[in-house]
């Protein structure tokens, strides 16, 4: 499959999120300050790609396009750090980061993160009629104060199909969401080594 159909359904995605985060502004005072610096994935942490290596971006402030859709609202009221990763085809990948005052806001925001994740298949769908969203739960892992890791699989009336593995971290105070990506259905997602590339994630964090 060409890669053009998969950029169209990004495309979709990503401008309906940022319309929906545009329409919302959210005052300087409101925002939590990072206090610290977690450390980042590795590209060598990334679910191997059979034909292709990973290559790391920087680590930049705020929130990639990809995430705007299904986590922008959830994160509007912070400061947020993310890395971006890819392989030379159409696999990519991305780690954001955030620091809060405490653990109980630590804790509150995975929880509203994952809801978040859970819901944006629904939303997906009233969002664009041409696109089919399913979501799926992978579980929690037991690393540090825990993690959950979601699949979510979309495909459009024009045959662009797609595949993102997510998950939601915490330690402390701070949490971390890791989004893998690429176009396939549930049977092509490398669900095992984005797991332990989950728990390497939340274990790097401090």
């Amino acid at each position: 499959m060409p890669k053009r159909t998969r950029a169209v359904t990004a495309a979709v995605l990503t401008l309906a999120g940022v319309t929906a985060c545009a329409a919302l502004t959210v005052p300087a005072q409101a925002t939590e300050k990072a206090s610290s610096t977690p450390r980042f994935l590795s590209a060598s942490q990334l679910p191997p790609h059979p034909s292709s290596d990973w290559t790391a971006g920087k680590v930049t402030d705020g929130m990639p396009d990809e995430m705007q859709f299904c986590l922008g609202k959830a994160l509007l009221a912070y400061d947020m750090r993310y890395r971006p990763f890819h392989t030379d085809l159409d696999t990519s990948a991305r780690q954001l980061t955030v620091v809060v005052g405490t653990a109980a806001k630590a804790k509150a925001l995975a929880g509203s993160l994952d809801k978040a994740v859970k819901s944006c298949a629904q939303r997906i769908e009233a969002a664009d009629p041409e696109v089919e969203a399913t979501y799926k739960s992978y579980g929690s892992l037991p690393v540090e104060e825990g993690a959950r890791v979601h699949g979510l699989h979309t495909e459009t009336s024009w045959g662009a199909n797609d595949i993102r593995l997510l998950s939601v971290g915490r330690d402390g105070r701070t949490v971390t969401v890791v989004d893998w990506s690429q176009m396939g259905g549930f049977s092509d997602a490398p669900v095992s080594a984005f797991k332990k590339t989950t728990t390497k994630a939340v274990n790097k964090l401090y």
